[in-house]
């Protein structure tokens, strides 16, 4: 078994990008008076899940990277009630 040299190789890592980019196509068909609003916070939410993930990997750290793992989770989780909100 190989070891894993790059966050970029982790399969969590690469999903949550792509969610990066479902989120911003979603988000394009908001309207414009959530711009600042909902649009914004679920792209900021969205993005701070794979970049949260890579910045704990560079910590070079176990117990750095499991928090910075915890923080991706909080925002995947932030993302999910947002995700709900628009459905209502």
């Amino acid at each position: 078994m190989s070891q894993i040299k790059s966050y970029k190789e982790l399969i969590v890592w690469q999903k949550s990008m792509v969610l990066v980019s479902d989120i911003y196509k979603v988000s394009a068909s908001f309207p414009d008076s959530e711009k600042f609003g909902l649009t914004s916070q679920m792209r900021r939410a969205s993005v701070s899940i794979p970049s949260n993930i890579a910045e704990g990997w560079g910590r070079l750290s176990r117990k750095n990277y499991i928090q910075f793992l915890r923080i991706s989770r909080g925002s995947l989780f932030e993302l999910e009630t947002q995700l709900l909100i628009t459905k209502e």
